[in-house]
């Protein structure tokens, strides 16, 4: 290590320019009289005075000033290693009981080069997913993950699957149950597209998948303002054209569903069967409409096009509605402004004839 880099660990440990100067000196000189380590370090005798007391406060030099002159002898070094080595092991168990670990940004986003490791990526966030889960992909890749989607529907999470590039693959339609909530099938090849729970996303060109020579990328993503916006490129313009192959049977009731979207995914299935369903709903009126945080009502009308027939206005329009006291009142989710109510939970029951 050359003299910087001893200036600078020295400097870390608190001391100035002129004390590590004079500490250097010190050490050079070994046992020296003041003006000797005053010319050496270009300062005054009176600074070098005034600074070995500090030095020897830290442990640093030791001061012999019952001699005339005084005399100034630097500590040896392995007994200021050890000191320092204390001073630090001492600091830690205070550094580590104030520290706060830093929330790492939630806002991602990744450029993935490999084929192999979109596979993965996708396996990792169908793993983490706790609500809801569209994906469009090449119907040859889903034998690489269909463990991961059937458990991933075991826990009880929406999945929307369209699976492109279908003509000639002889796909087996008894097959595709349990590997999502309901399946749908496109003869042309579909961009990779699959958003998780409205946080996560990942994007990539069909040909990435299907094509090894392919010098394609894909993006990965973790952003709330941009999964929302995949999930309604899916639900717009991929899924209404897909032809419908598979849909799961309704859960059983009573059930607090976890995301709006399954709440209407189910209702349609259960109304599909014309079963009553009450629906408990809480969240907050929009607008300055006066609503309780609670509705509790049966679902009178469903707008949805997750399932056929399709219900809604809009492809992205999910929403339904209960009649509550004599009045009815239409429900949204997160970010609802055309309906009513904004819900945060909702809990289905069936009503008995």
């Amino acid at each position: 290590m050359d003299d910087n880099g001893l200036t600078a660990l020295l400097e870390r440990f608190g001391l100035s320019e002129k004390e590590i100067d004079t500490y250097l000196a010190i050490l050079d000189h070994g046992e020296s009289k003041a003006s000797s380590i005053a010319d050496a370090a270009d300062v005054s005798k009176r600074y070098v005075y005034s600074i070995s007391e500090e030095l020897e406060e830290r442990g640093l030099v030791a001061v012999d000033d019952h001699t005339v002159p005084t005399v100034i002898r630097p500590v040896d070094p392995e007994t200021v290693v050890d000191r320092l080595t204390r001073d630090v092991q001492e600091m830690e168990p205070e550094i580590r009981s104030r520290y706060s670990t830093p929330e790492r940004s939630s806002e991602q986003f990744e450029v993935i080069k490999s084929r192999q490791t979109v596979v993965k990526r996708i396996e990792t966030l169908l793993a983490g997913a706790d609500e809801e889960v569209t994906l469009s992909l090449p119907a040859n890749v889903l034998p690489k993950i269909r463990s991961t989607l059937e458990e991933t529907v075991k826990r009880d999470v929406l999945v929307l699957l369209l699976l492109g590039g279908t003509e000639g693959e002889g796909l087996d339609i008894a097959s595709l149950a349990g590997t999502a909530s309901t399946v749908r099938t496109w003869d042309a090849l579909v961009p990779t597209m699959l958003t998780v729970d409205q946080q996560h996303g990942l994007l990539a060109p069909s040909q990435m998948l299907t094509n090894s020579g392919s010098d394609t990328r894909a993006i990965s993503l973790t952003q709330p303002q941009l999964a929302p916006v995949l999930a309604g490129s899916f639900l717009a313009n991929y899924w209404p054209t897909a032809e419908e192959r598979y849909v799961t049977t309704p859960s059983e009731l009573p059930r607090t569903v976890e995301g709006f979207r399954n709440a209407v995914f189910q209702l349609a299935l259960h109304r599909a069967t014309d079963t009553r369903i009450e629906a408990e709903v809480t969240g907050s009126p929009v607008g300055d409409r006066e609503l309780p945080a609670t509705l509790t009502g049966e679902v009178v009308d469903v707008r949805q096009s997750l399932v056929r027939p399709a219900t809604s206005t809009l492809p992205i329009e999910n929403a339904f509605e209960l009649a509550v006291d004599g009045e009815r009142y239409t429900v949204g989710g997160t970010g609802a402004f055309l309906e009513d109510f904004e819900a945060e939970t909702v809990t289905l029951r069936r009503l008995e004839e």
